[in-house]
């Protein structure tokens, strides 16, 4: 019989209200979900397929609170999302098919070394230097809610001043055709994260800066960067 030589914590996000918590397998995260966020970044925000990046599950800061300022970049922007936490098994399904799927949500920041990302689309190669490293995914606890979010306000403030806004509504995807649409990829299910996209007003950050996301009727998070560890 073989042991394990040493054991790793299990990434997990609080449950709000209860004594239990959602241990994550995985993140994905959709990109350039939001019409006005393809504008900013240079694409043309029509209905093309999604498309997807992922975070590895060490990125979460569960609840938030101080992070560091990234290593290895000069251009550290927030992202604000919708994140979906998914409770039951879904594989090649149809929209109708997504609800009984859906475990809750949390609102999430997408953090991004902007710098690398670009480097990295210049050069055609992948963005994990860009999007995926430690702290680059704080979210809150998770509410329970297995019905399709189709509208709510989504906004980030920084130091107080309103840099993204836009409404779940607004989106490309819906909630139930992105986990249809990621369902004919994967073998989707408990422990599974999507983080959603972003609306436009993405921007930089800096050390002693704090951010503030919001979604109707979800936690508020909050995060501080720090300076550099």
């Amino acid at each position: 019989m073989t042991t394990a030589l040493f054991t790793l914590p299990q990434p997990a996000v609080p449950i709000l209200g209860e004594n239990a918590h959602y241990p994550v397998r995985r993140v994905f995260c959709v990109g350039r979900n939001y019409a006005g966020h393809a504008r900013e970044m240079g694409s043309d925000p029509s209905r093309e397929p999604p498309f997807y990046f992922s975070k590895s599950a060490d990125s979460l800061v569960p609840g938030g609170g101080s992070i560091p300022y990234a290593p290895g970049t000069g251009n550290l922007h927030h992202e604000i999302e919708l994140v979906v936490a998914l409770g039951a098994d879904v594989f090649q399904a149809s929209q109708d098919q997504t609800a009984a799927a859906i475990f809750g949500y949390a609102v999430g920041l997408d953090m991004t070394r902007r710098d690398l990302q670009n480097a990295a689309k210049d050069k055609g190669r992948p963005w994990d230097l860009g999007k995926s490293f430690e702290f680059s995914a704080p979210i809150t606890a998770i509410v329970r809610d297995s019905r399709p979010m189709t509208a709510g306000a989504i906004s980030l403030t920084v130091n107080g001043t309103e840099r993204q806004h836009g409404d779940i509504g607004e989106m490309i995807w819906s909630v139930p055709e992105i986990i249809a649409h990621l369902s004919q990829y994967y073998h989707l299910g408990l422990g599974d994260l999507i983080y959603t996209g972003t609306p436009e007003g993405v921007s930089a950050v800096k050390p002693g800066d704090e951010l503030v996301g919001h979604v109707d009727n979800l936690p508020e998070l909050r995060v501080i960067i720090e300076a550099a560890g």
